[in-house]
């Protein structure tokens, strides 16, 4: 075990949990991305970076379980930095290979990637508010077959991680910021300038 590496990660994990609650008691966690939350993940992302510069994927074995979930929120918070996140990306996907990471970990990056892009995810992981309102999954690539494949990387089924999802986000006080039409709008030029989008 490496105490002072699982230590800096659970240490950039709770750093972006405190300053989340911060906004969320302001309420001002749903009103788009805000520029305080963006520094911290961008922060957190250069300090994974070095972790990964140094040592590569930090692994479960030396990390422990929440140390490596740890690394994992900050690769999936990292959305300003498209080429890191497609970095940690294959880095999970050689730890996961190892049984040194969680596959599941893997997949919601995966999809994390694929809605920054505004492609249909994979593994229903990512949720975004709907035309009525509501949190959900964002569009996923055939949809029949996706608790199919959360199977395959150790997820629950998808029906009962929508209500999960939509009651934490009652209890934070989160409502659609904009009209949809307008919230996609907003979203898919925010990729464009963060370079997820070529045109």
């Amino acid at each position: 075990m490496d105490a002072a590496l699982r230590e800096r990660l659970l240490a950039l994990r709770d750093r972006d949990a405190r300053k989340r609650s911060e906004l969320v008691a302001r309420r001002e966690l749903w009103d788009g991305y805000h520029p305080e939350m963006e520094q911290v993940h961008g922060e957190n992302a250069d300090a994974l970076a070095q972790i990964l510069d140094a040592s590569g994927w930090p692994p479960r074995r030396e990390v422990g379980d929440d140390g490596a979930q740890a690394a994992v929120v900050v690769a999936l918070h990292a959305i300003g930095r498209p080429a890191f996140q497609r970095r940690c990306l294959a880095s999970l996907a050689d730890a996961a290979a190892r049984g040194e990471a969680s596959r599941a970990h893997w997949a919601a990056l995966f999809d994390r990637i694929r809605f920054n892009e505004r492609r249909p995810q994979r593994y229903g992981s990512i949720f975004d508010w709907d035309e009525a309102g509501e949190l959900s999954p964002w569009p996923i690539e055939e949809p029949a077959r996706v608790d199919e494949r959360r199977a395959e990387v150790g997820l629950p089924p998808l029906g009962g991680e929508i209500e999960r999802v939509r009651e934490s986000a009652r209890r934070e006080g989160g409502t659609a910021p904009l009209p949809y039409a307008e919230r996609q709008a907003q979203i898919r030029d925010w990729s464009r300038r963060a370079g997820w989008l070529e045109d």
